[in-house]
């Protein structure tokens, strides 16, 4: 993979909210997973003092790259990523603490409770927040709400690293948006993402995607 490839030879800067999007398959989950790993977080989703880890599929990325981390951050994570996140709700269910009963909730609230709950930790400890893909069961509005919560934890000091195919979740004000494709990465606005521009033909004419 081409932005593979340049972030072992360039590496990457990541700024208070760091954005990644591209067509699946492009590396993000891999890039988000390598350094969320790198950081001492599990694959499978976690906090870095809780390490769910049942089936091991991460590649070796993790082993080939090297975080900086600023003088005086807070070594404190959480990774949340859509596709293991059933796994992570039933490892917190086994080992409660301040955690709900999540699996009688629909995924959305899941991870909407999963989400303010940790956000208070967050917000205590600063650290940084991973997140894979999170819109994934988040309705329109949900998305707009965990945009809105992302900005103002990075008003708080914490530091935001994310996946994501909504341009909702791209539309956060100040974030660094790197996109993905088969030459590399680039760094973008969020008028020049072309998730944003397919979205909008999509709404202006369905037709156009053969939905007539």
């Amino acid at each position: 993979m081409a932005p593979v490839a340049q972030l072992l030879r360039d590496g990457l800067e990541l700024s208070e909210l760091t954005i990644l999007v591209g067509e699946n398959g492009a590396g993000k989950s891999t890039i988000i997973e390598a350094i969320a790993i790198a950081y001492g977080l599990s694959a499978e989703g976690g906090s870095t003092s809780a390490r769910p880890s049942r089936r091991p599929t991460e590649s070796a990325l993790h082993e080939r790259i090297r975080l900086v981390r600023g003088i005086g951050r807070s070594r404190w994570g959480y990774f949340l990523r859509a596709e293991t996140m059933h796994g992570l709700l039933t490892f917190l269910e086994e080992n409660p603490g301040e955690d709900l009963p999540y699996h009688e909730r629909s995924h959305g609230q899941a991870f909407n409770e999963l989400l303010e709950t940790k956000l208070i930790h967050l917000t205590r400890r600063g650290g940084l927040l991973v997140l894979d893909e999170p819109e994934a069961g988040l309705s329109f509005l949900s998305q707009v709400k965990l945009a809105n919560q992302l900005g103002q934890l990075r008003e708080e000091g914490v530091q935001v690293l994310m996946a994501t195919h909504s341009p909702i979740l791209t539309a956060i004000p100040g974030a660094r948006i790197v996109e993905l494709d088969e030459d590399g990465l680039h760094h973008r606005t969020w008028s020049e993402l072309m998730t944003v521009s397919l979205y909008r033909r999509f709404l202006d004419d369905p037709g156009y995607f053969g939905l007539d």
